[in-house]
């Protein structure tokens, strides 16, 4: 299972993502960090990730090639996380084929109507076990 794990800014909510999907799902999950800023990016890599990269070109690339695609949900809303999303990010990550997890934190402007608000550590718990429901199981 290939999972790309998207966050800008610092990057913290990526980390988190990354250790908690590498703790819980081990080394046979290939994770991809795709930052809007190299500081994300580097930030997600020492997490855990395989592998990653930065900017437009890296997101708009990769997502078409990875089977989920998780991070906050302002990933889907150009000009968010003040405007390191770009409307071709956004774009991109709809559109793609992959399935996506995302957290409803952020700050752009969108509320989910009957989400409850939770801490992140109780979001990607809920994330993890999603993911693991998904993978599939190692043939005997």
């Amino acid at each position: 299972m290939r999972i790309a794990v998207i966050d800008g800014q610092g990057g913290g909510i990526g980390k988190h993502i990354t250790e908690r999907i590498r703790k819980g799902l081990g080394p046979e999950v290939e994770i991809i960090a795709l930052g809007t800023n190299s500081a994300a990016t580097a930030l997600m890599l020492r997490a855990g990730a395989n592998e990653g990269a930065t900017g437009e070109n890296a997101v708009v690339q990769t997502v078409a090639e990875v089977d989920v695609i998780t991070g906050p949900i302002s990933i889907l809303v150009a000009n968010s996380m003040l405007g390191e999303v770009t409307p071709g990010m956004a774009v991109a990550i709809g559109g793609s084929k992959a399935l996506k997890l995302l957290l409803p934190i952020g700050r752009s402007r969108i509320e989910i109507v009957g989400v409850q608000s939770e801490p992140l550590p109780h979001l990607v718990e809920k994330l993890v076990l999603l993911l693991k429901e998904l993978k599939p199981k190692k043939e005997l």
